[in-house]
């Protein structure tokens, strides 16, 4: 692959991910639907969940933001082309809205079937009697630093979660994994060497963003703490 090519495929993200930031500053059910996304994803991290049931709950959540971005988007289209009544036009965006609707129905369904047995049975025994899957920790935790970089780069109205703006996306990552690594191997005789590996990586994902000009040294220095401070408090409370 050329650099052209690799460049153009970077740039390709970084338009995808500022139409999801914009979506969020604009839409107020986006910014609704994200909340809800963050509780359900931190509420699994007490329930027993089976990875086929992290996994209904990850597509109910990405089936809800999608019909939203389609949404927000079939509406900015009608409001360029006419801002005069049209049942046309007015059809159009009802019918992006029932794709909502349908979306947000099956995540309801989903949340039910699977978490209501859980709930049911929800107490601080349950809690403190469930040993943590280390695999179902690290996914919920990038999901929720993710979560956290969006919410953050909405609020500041500048940058792509993968492209400027504060914090760095890039390094919230690369050190929410460092983090990750660090709890998993910290009880081996590899322990160490393994997470100056990691930590090594992460460092050199924020020094590329420094290199290149994207971001300054503040968001990424902040960037690194949220991916280290989400996921410390995600494994230390609870990963037993």
């Amino acid at each position: 692959m050329t650099l052209d090519r690799k460049t153009n495929l970077l740039q390709s993200f970084n338009h995808a991910f500022q139409g999801l930031v914009a979506s969020v500053r604009r839409e107020r059910n986006m910014r609704i639907h994200l909340a809800v996304a963050f509780l359900v994803l931190l509420a699994s991290l007490f329930l027993n969940l089976t990875k086929l049931e992290l996994v209904a709950i990850f597509i109910a959540i990405a089936f809800v933001l999608v019909a939203e971005l389609f949404n927000t988007a079939i509406e900015a289209v009608v409001d360029m082309i006419t801002d005069a009544y049209d049942p046309r036009a007015k059809a159009a965006k009802d019918l992006a809205a029932g794709g909502v609707l349908v979306a947000a129905i099956n995540a309801l369904v989903v949340a039910y079937l699977v978490l209501a047995d859980q709930l049911s049975r929800f107490s601080l025994d349950l809690i403190l009697a469930i040993r943590r899957s280390p695999t179902h920790l690290t996914i919920v935790a990038f999901a929720i630093v993710m979560v956290l970089v969006i919410a953050v780069k909405a609020t500041r109205k500048r940058g792509t979660p993968l492209s400027g703006g504060l914090p760095s996306g890039h390094a919230a990552l690369a050190f929410a994994g460092w983090t990750a690594v660090t709890f998993l191997v910290g009880g081996t005789s590899e322990g160490l060497l393994v997470s100056a590996i990691a930590f090594l990586i992460a460092a050199l994902v924020g020094q590329s963003r420094l290199e290149t000009g994207i971001h300054s040294l503040l968001e990424v220095l902040l960037g690194a703490l949220l991916g280290i401070a989400t996921t410390t408090l995600i494994f230390r409370f609870l990963w037993f």
